[in-house]
């Protein structure tokens, strides 16, 4: 037992050691966890600094107090998600393109310009505009024959354009 209580420092010291070890290690990788989230999350230096100071100086606490202030989203998805409402507003703003050719083509157009597919009917009421697929005129109310998109078949001279390479 003396053999024991003699080496019992020795062992604490090793405990000790060990303990610190871990310790120092866990909170390296919540500070580097946090200066990397911060970074990915905010544009802002001095938000880095600070929440990175905050985790360091006081762990446990400080990573706590972090995560309920950092922002949501990432930087990355922030991003995304402005592409994808610029790709819905482009899309609503968009001309319509011509299913013949896939030329774009304006929405009063009744013929496309470039290969003739017949892109819209007049209303045979009051001269407007109607899609092939509708069945009734949305300005007057008459009554039209719904119609099919059949694109035209393109010409010999125009196909032989389409297969020879432009010359440089």
């Amino acid at each position: 037992m003396e053999q024991i209580l003699e080496r019992f420092p020795f062992y604490l010291t090793i405990l000790s050691t060990v303990c610190g070890g871990i310790t120092v290690a866990l909170i390296g990788g919540m500070t580097i966890w946090t200066f990397r989230d911060i970074r990915a999350r905010s544009r802002d230096p001095l938000a880095h600094i600070l929440a990175t100071i905050l985790v360091l100086v006081v762990p446990i606490i400080g990573l706590v107090v972090y995560l309920m202030l950092r922002p949501q989203e990432t930087l990355a998805e922030t991003y995304e998600r402005s592409l994808e409402q610029e790709a819905l507003l482009q899309a609503i703003e968009e001309p319509e393109a011509c299913p013949g050719c896939g030329q774009r083509v304006e929405g009063a157009y009744l013929y496309c310009p470039a290969c003739h597919t017949r892109l819209k009917s007049a209303c045979p009421a009051c001269n407007r505009a109607l899609h092939l697929r509708w069945s009734l005129c949305p300005y007057c109310g008459a009554s039209v024959t719904p119609q099919v998109v059949e694109p035209v078949a393109l010409s010999a001279e125009s196909a032989l354009e389409e297969e020879l390479p432009a010359e440089v």
